[in-house]
């Protein structure tokens, strides 16, 4: 990711010919796509407004969902709401929207790679999500939303089983004993920490998988393995 040289308001019309949105507000834009290390110790970054889009996104894709899948109990509704607002979802809508060359930022953070890469698409997503929501309202937020997560909520994996539940059914079958998750390590700082997890199943080799926390590293672990042992083909759905 490179740092971006745009003024407020080529930033402004930038993103507005990307998502069809013009802020009325160019400030808070700025604000949303400015990244800690730019701020040099004055004005202010996204990370407030990290807080509030995930609330925003959250909402919006459960009342979409709600009145969506009418037949659908409330595990399924789950298993669809959390495929959907995952950081590897944010992450990848960040790169479709081209919205990371847009941050402005202090250092070098291209180089940026693995699960701290992903991590800063999908907060910078939530921020802009916010910052639509602050300038035009909840409508605004709602539509934007929409139009980026809606025809993912229609993927074949959306709905697919939480991968911890899966992979613990499928070692007592191949075992006789639960999958073991182990920390192997935590790195970055106590706001934005990374888990690294290994994931073990008796005769089978560990995987090992981050996350933002220790139950995301431990569903990516497992998801790791199920997709290695062919439990889950392509995608992730079950084999």
């Amino acid at each position: 990711m490179e740092r971006t040289h745009l003024n407020g308001k080529e930033l402004a019309r930038t993103l507005e010919e990307r998502i069809g949105y013009a802020f009325r507000d160019e400030k808070r834009l700025q604000r949303a796509l400015t990244h800690a290390s730019a701020r040099g110790g004055r004005g202010a970054d996204y990370q407030r407004l990290e807080f509030l889009g995930d609330r925003v996104l959250g909402l919006v894709i459960a009342e979409m969902l709600f009145q969506e899948y009418e037949a659908a109990a409330e595990g399924e509704l789950s298993l669809r709401l959390n495929a959907l607002v995952n950081a590897e979802t944010l992450a990848e809508i960040a790169e479709q929207i081209g919205l990371v060359e847009l941050v402005r930022a202090g250092g070098d953070i291209k180089t940026l790679s693995g699960r701290k890469r992903i991590n800063l698409r999908a907060d910078v997503m939530e921020a802009l999500i916010a910052a639509l929501y602050l300038d035009g309202g909840f409508e605004v937020a709602q539509d934007f939303v929409l139009k980026y997560w809606q025809p993912r909520s229609k993927e074949a994996d959306a709905a697919r089983r939480d991968p911890k539940t899966e992979l613990q059914e499928w070692a007592h079958q191949v075992s006789g004993a639960p999958p073991i998750y182990l920390i192997e390590s935590r790195e970055g700082p106590d706001h934005d920490p990374v888990f690294t997890v290994s994931a073990t199943v008796n005769g089978y080799a560990p995987a090992e998988a981050s996350g933002r926390s220790k139950r995301e590293a431990e569903q990516a672990a497992a998801t790791v393995m199920l997709l290695r042992e062919k439990v889950w083909h392509g995608a992730g759905t079950a084999g």
